[in-house]
């Protein structure tokens, strides 16, 4: 009973939230952090920066394992494979848009993904199988076999695309011009077996992402909303307002691993939380910046990390807690 009553004490809660603070920080980048990924199995984090770096981190022990550089490519978005010591990274220097499978551990690329003629701006992995998709400015989205060097499939869009897997790697949608379309990822040449209008968006797509239990999903635009939806019916659940970001930056948001609360950053660099349920900002933490901070809560944890200038952990404040956490 006791282990119980622990493991109920510390769930997440609108109180747990509004305590959380930053408990590290690394501030070695010579650059803004431009994308981070947890893997889903252990413990690492991969970041890219605009100092060209990708680093990894193994945040049960809160330290930097390695950094590669990529100043021949640069690198802008950074995912995870199954494997954690393998990254699916775009590049930043406008003229090769090709992406590239590297291994962290020998720092060996292993494969070429060539087909974009654009920035890509999205990316995204399937967890079921060795698929990735990817949505650039030239108004493709592709589909990949990390196998192959080529692409596997083609779909066209209006506007800058939006794309993610749901974490069964079953279903993956395209947001894009205010729609959000959903497609099987095993017969996607069909086209979407749904399409979702977003409340008259007008606005560039930024992120769309699934909650875990795949029930939710939500959609970040360039004029500062995000937007909540049932990913079953399309029923748009709650818009957030917040302030627009510029068309360099991407605002992120991250559901929690319950799917209870939505974090995100701002066109002011703050950072934000609300319920799912009631729509209501729970809590806020300012900041001097300008740009939104990349946002990634951590996997099955009571902590998120945001990526700026630095990279910062955030966790509860347990002495903030005292009256909360005592009351078993």
């Amino acid at each position: 009973m006791g282990e119980r009553e622990d493991k109920v004490s510390l769930e997440l809660s609108e109180e747990i939230l509004q305590s959380m603070e930053v408990g590290m920080s690394f501030r070695d980048y010579n650059g803004r952090i431009s994308s981070m990924d947890f893997h889903k199995t252990s413990s690492y984090l991969v970041t890219a920066s605009d100092d060209e770096s990708i680093r990894l981190y193994d945040v049960a022990s809160a330290t930097c394992l390695k950094t590669i550089n990529s100043k021949k490519y640069g690198v802008d978005l950074v995912c995870f494979t199954s494997q954690p010591t393998t990254v699916i990274y775009s590049s930043k220097n406008g003229w090769d848009e090709s992406l590239r499978l590297l291994s962290l551990h020998d720092n060996k690329y292993l494969r070429y993904f060539k087909g974009h003629h654009d920035r890509v701006v999205s990316l995204s992995l399937c967890s079921r199988k060795e698929c990735f998709i990817s949505g650039s400015l030239d108004r493709t989205v592709l589909l990949w076999d990390q196998r192959a060097e080529k692409c596997q499939g083609l779909l066209r869009v209006q506007g800058r695309p939006a794309t993610s897997y749901d974490e069964q790697g079953l279903v993956f949608a395209i947001a894009s011009g205010g729609y959000i379309r959903m497609f099987d990822a095993r017969k996607y040449e069909r086209g979407p077996f749904d399409i979702f209008s977003v409340g008259g968006e007008t606005s560039d797509a930024n992120v769309v992402k699934f909650s875990n239990d795949g029930r939710l999903m939500l959609l970040t635009t360039m004029d500062g909303h995000i937007h909540v939806l049932d990913s079953f019916r399309g029923t748009l659940l709650s818009t957030y307002n917040i302030k627009a970001v510029s068309s360099k930056s991407t605002l992120e948001a991250s559901f929690s691993p319950e799917g209870m609360f939505v974090i995100s950053g701002s066109g002011d660099g703050s950072v934000y939380a609300w319920s799912v349920r009631s729509g209501k900002e729970v809590a806020s933490w300012m900041s001097t910046d300008t740009e939104p901070p990349v946002i990634k809560w951590a996997p099955g944890s009571l902590m998120f990390v945001t990526g700026s200038s630095e990279l910062s952990f955030w966790i509860p404040d347990l002495s903030k807690l005292g009256a909360y956490v005592g009351r078993k």
